[in-house]
């Protein structure tokens, strides 16, 4: 039997209680909690635990219903019951890389142990919750989880921009940005491309300007996060 306390207590209050157990707000209203769990109380539970402070969440029985979903283009982060029919939640933690499911992951079980925990871990799981959990231990995981997964998403639009910006430098800005972000100064790039020294620097400038670098250094970091190495001619 589950204790009647903690998380499952949810199932029991109608959650302004929240207030009575300390549950601190979390952020984001436009975060999701997906939710995969073979135990149509637990996913009740955990929904309206979310719902309490403002978190959305979407239910699963099983990882190939999952699977089956639209995953909206937002904050998220998977909490995932490792005894599940048909594929375990370990064994679908282990796929999802595969998959491109770059989600965060919080495993929870009623029936875990040192080796299920380690292995969960090793595969990149944030966290391990053992049945029953406090209500806190929960959103302190998924928040966690959000804020990491919304620190990805940020990263990757930066990058996404970056590569835009790139693209639309011509075929001289991107051997001059090479050169230049390699280290070599501009009479150097000049000798290796067969140009004068103020063209590549009007070739530089240009770059900058697109690159919407304030400084080399800028254009240097930029480069790195591009993984630019030094050009070829």
């Amino acid at each position: 039997m589950y204790q009647r306390t903690g998380f499952y207590s949810t199932l029991e209050r109608i959650l302004p209680a929240a207030e009575e157990q300390d549950i601190v707000p979390l952020m984001d209203s436009a975060a999701l909690v997906h939710v995969i769990d073979d135990d149509p109380s637990m996913r009740r539970a955990v929904a309206a635990l979310l719902r309490s402070v403002g978190i959305e969440s979407a239910t699963y029985e099983t990882c190939s219903a999952f699977l089956a979903a639209e995953l909206p283009d937002q904050p998220s982060c998977l909490l995932l019951d490792v005894r599940l029919p048909g594929m375990s939640g370990l064994d679908f933690q282990g796929q999802l890389e595969a998959l491109g499911i770059r989600l965060p992951v919080i495993m929870m079980t009623a029936h875990g142990d040192v080796p299920m925990t380690v292995r969960a871990m090793k595969a990149g799981a944030m966290d391990f919750l053992p049945k029953p959990f406090r209500d806190q231990d929960l959103l302190d995981a998924v928040a966690a989880a959000l804020e990491l997964d919304g620190r990805r998403r940020k990263t990757d639009g930066e990058l996404a921009t970056l590569s835009r910006r790139y693209e639309g430098l011509s075929s001289r800005e991107k051997q001059v940005m090479q050169l230049i972000t390699a280290g070599r100064l501009n009479k150097q790039a000049a000798y290796d491309l067969g140009l004068s020294e103020i063209t590549v620097k009007l070739y530089r400038a240009a770059a900058m300007k697109k690159m919407e670098a304030r400084t080399l250094a800028d254009l240097v970091k930029m480069a790195e996060r591009l993984k630019i190495g030094e050009a070829v001619v």
